[in-house]
């Protein structure tokens, strides 16, 4: 399990107050239900790769995410943050 730990001002935790009941229960919940959507996207692109390439899908869903990051099937964000800058600066030469 991991913990990502955001901190806000005063007043943005007013603010946050003021639109949800628990501030924190509702950055919970984002972040969750986002890592849900994630989840669903590259389950979906594991699940065509292996079909396309014959090869065995993982079962169940953890073990297909990690076979997707297993196979380069996905990347981490970061990872193609840093291949998108690497290819503008070559063009750029």
């Amino acid at each position: 399990m991991a913990t990502i730990s955001i901190e806000v001002t005063d007043i943005e935790l007013k603010c946050m107050e003021y639109c949800a009941a628990d501030p924190q229960d509702w950055a919970d919940n984002a972040v969750t239900n986002r890592a849900r959507i994630a989840g669903d996207e590259i389950v979906g692109l594991v699940v065509a790769h292996c079909n396309e390439n014959s090869i065995a899908i993982a079962v169940g869903r953890d073990a297909q995410i990690q076979q997707a990051f297993d196979l380069g099937v996905v990347k981490t964000a970061a990872e193609r943050n840093a291949e998108a800058e690497a290819e503008l600066s070559k063009e750029g030469e």
